[in-house]
């Protein structure tokens, strides 16, 4: 009896959400499963301390940022307070064509310039997820809880926050921010039900 062989090529999982979702630690906690591989992006900004190049970030200089940026070497980049960031292509889409799944974290600016790109091959990947705070009671409760910023900061990054959630219909799924492992629960789901697409697979029999 002749054998089925499965193959797919790998899914871009895009993932924004605004500052103080608990999005930084819900990947802290999906990369400790081997299944996807977490992009690292190029910045300008200076290292923080205990930050490892080509781990946290590829950390450049204003001139290797733009010359990589003439030559389209980013899915997408943008200029930060003051700084620039950027999404390595060529990695994204080598890990892509050999079957691996992606998880990039942007903001909602980042998420449209990927979703606007022409290329059929990136339009087919792409997942798109936004992590929807309970409201921005609950997410000033949760900067404030942070203690790392004073009441101008909170108030800013609120008001930056509200922007940003009046995107999530752009989003091919939303999630409404709980505990952390309701929202690593609700991810994963998103991450079974995105592999087991039909347009996705490759049913041969050998």
């Amino acid at each position: 009896m002749n054998r089925l062989k499965i193959q797919r090529t790998g899914i871009l999982f895009v993932l924004s959400a605004p500052s103080g979702a608990g999005k930084t630690t819900l990947i802290s906690s999906l990369r400790q499963k081997p299944d996807f591989v977490y992009s690292v992006s190029c910045t300008t900004r200076p290292p923080r301390r205990g930050e490892v190049d080509g781990e946290d970030y590829f950390f450049l200089t204003e001139e290797q940022f733009e010359e990589r940026a003439a030559h389209g070497d980013f899915l997408e980049h943008a200029r930060v307070h003051g700084h620039l960031y950027g999404t390595p292509k060529s990695t994204v889409v080598g890990h892509l064509k050999r079957g691996v799944d992606v998880l990039l974290d942007i903001d909602t600016l980042g998420a449209a310039e990927v979703r606007a790109n022409p290329d059929p091959f990136i339009q087919g990947a792409i997942a798109d997820v936004f992590i929807m705070p309970p409201g921005l009671d609950e997410l000033g409760r949760r900067l404030r809880k942070r203690g790392t910023e004073g009441e101008e900061q909170i108030a800013t990054r609120l008001r930056n926050a509200a922007a940003e959630m009046s995107k999530w219909r752009e989003y091919r799924y939303t999630i409404i921010s709980g505990s952390m492992e309701e929202d690593i629960e609700k991810f994963r789901g998103v991450m079974r039900a995105e592999r087991y697409l039909s347009r996705r697979l490759e049913l041969d029999f050998e």
